[in-house]
């Protein structure tokens, strides 16, 4: 339940309790005055009529005076002798008067007829005004709430937005100047800080990796000038995987810093094709021709290689790379009949430097960043890359205002 039902409810129960306990009062207290007034009115009409009793003086029977609502009875006359004494419909009152003839006993009475009405009348509003007003407290409310939390909202759905790419992105800080704007503020901030973090990381990354090329390069020159022995093609070999290394640091370096692609109408068969089918690796193709797409050569033929060198490591004996289009997309399928990834690792072989116990036994010079940087590249381009029953896919959008042909290898 979220803030805003719950601050309704809330509202509306309060005020629902104080606007029963309230008519409750009314109604007893208007009751109460109602009936004192009748009482009084009862009185009025007895104490009128005492000398009149004095008068009167009857015997035996109950006499009527000319007022309806007063009678004289002697002590001798029964209670059943005055019909309308037991009514709910009026108030009475009595006095006893000492006469010459004896005791008398005056009878007033005042009709309830109007307090009755009074309070139907009442009854007849608050009936269906109280359920009116907590109908219009829930709405304003609910109004209410929604407005002042408005700006959560769209601080909300600002920072679900906002990845490690975009970090220069703020959430919006309302004129309010309450704690909603006060929260907004600090968030701008935080991302201030966060932001300048991941530029001197990337800066970092970058500067480390390109340093390192020129003295890898230069020990790897030295090495292969060197008198071939057991020592230094274990080196070489080390080397390789270091360079392997600084290259693909310094690609992701690029690829966090956003860099513009230089895009261009890219056949995505051609690229998988010609990339797929390089010395000392033998795969198995399965191209359809004009799946035509915008983007960097370069860089989807990293993301090309990525897939097959991952694919061959863990093959058994067979890799295979498909092009199609399939629902308005570009697929490239790139299977292999490897013990496959466990549903449970399917995400994780995206993290960076994340390898499974079965790749680290196996693998002779992945540090666990291919995959990773195929997905970023796969993004850049408006892609998908994800794990599927017996290997990986990626699809991209398909570029519709160009054909371009398979050329031969």
């Amino acid at each position: 339940m979220n803030v805003r039902l719950r601050a309704t409810i809330a509202a509306t129960i309060v005020v629902a309790v104080a606007l029963g306990i309230a008519a409750a009062v009314l109604v007893s207290s208007l009751k109460g005055s109602l009936e004192r007034s009748a009482n009084a009115e009862a009185a009025r009409k007895v104490v009128s009529a005492v000398p009149i009793a004095v008068e009167a003086a009857p015997a035996q029977q109950a006499t009527f005076t000319t007022d309806p609502d007063v009678q004289l009875v002697s002590a001798a006359t029964t209670r059943a002798a005055i019909p309308w004494q037991t009514t709910d419909d009026f108030a009475v009152a009595t006095m006893d008067v000492s006469t010459k003839a004896g005791t008398i006993t005056v009878w007033g009475r005042a009709s309830l007829a109007g307090a009755e009405e009074a309070l139907a009348t009442l009854n007849g509003l608050l009936l269906p005004g109280v359920p009116l007003l907590l109908a219009v407290v829930a709405g304003m409310t609910w109004f209410s709430v929604g407005r002042a939390l408005a700006p959560v909202a769209a601080i909300r759905t600002k920072v679900a937005d906002i990845t490690a790419r975009d970090l220069h992105q703020r959430v919006p800080v309302p004129d309010s100047g309450d704690e909603i704007a006060k929260l907004a503020t600090t968030v701008n901030g935080t991302l201030d800080r966060l932001e300048t973090a991941v530029e001197r990381h990337k800066r970092f990354v970058a500067d480390a990796a390109h340093e390192l090329r020129s003295p890898i390069a230069t020990l790897r020159a030295r090495l292969e000038l060197a008198p071939p022995t057991e020592d230094t093609t274990e080196a070489l070999a080390d080397l390789a995987r270091l360079q392997a290394l600084a290259g693909d640091l310094l690609l992701l370096a690029r690829l966090d810093a956003g860099e513009p692609l230089r895009t261009e109408e890219l056949d995505l068969g051609q690229v998988a094709a010609e990339e797929s089918a390089r010395p000392g690796k033998s795969v198995l193709m399965d191209i359809s021709p004009d799946v035509v797409i915008n983007g960097s050569r370069g860089h989807l033929s990293r993301l090309v290689v990525n897939l097959v060198d991952n694919a061959v490591r863990h093959a058994a004996t067979t890799v295979e790379v498909r092009v199609y289009e399939k629902d308005g997309e570009a697929v490239l399928e790139v299977l292999d009949d490897g013990p496959g990834i466990p549903h449970e690792h399917r995400e994780a072989v995206f993290d960076r430097f994340t390898r499974l116990d079965e790749a680290r036994a196996r693998d002779g010079g992945g540090v666990g960043l291919g995959l990773p940087i195929a997905r970023d590249i796969a993004t850049l381009h408006g892609g998908t890359l994800a794990v599927q029953d017996g290997g990986l896919v990626a699809r991209f959008p398909m570029n519709r205002t160009a054909s371009v042909s398979v050329k031969p290898l």
